[in-house]
């Protein structure tokens, strides 16, 4: 019983941070598209905290000739894919240990 609430809880706070995490990139996103004054707070918490996640897969992927930047999209799927995969299979494995 023990094991089975520690992996329930493990994979209901993945879940909840792989969230958490997907809407910070999703503001980082969407505060790209206007030109955010570089020294407020919001705008310096969300470069510091999306930053080491964007730029690898923004220094690998090749430059669409437009100027678009693909990498936060990269990140979301990467955060669907690991919320589908792994939180469903702690919550499988937590089921299945009960």
């Amino acid at each position: 019983m023990f094991v089975f609430s520690n992996l329930v809880a493990v994979a209901r706070l993945l879940g909840l941070a792989l969230t958490v995490y997907l809407f910070i990139i999703i503001a980082r996103a969407l505060i790209s598209w206007v030109s955010p004054d570089p020294f407020n707070p919001l705008v310096r918490f969300l470069h510091r905290v999306t930053e080491p996640v964007l730029r690898p897969i923004r220094h690998r992927l090749p430059m669409t000739g437009i100027g678009l930047d693909l990498s936060p999209m990269i990140v979301i799927l990467v955060i669907y894919f690991v919320k589908w995969f792994l939180v469903e299979s702690l919550t499988d494995l937590a089921v299945s240990v009960r």
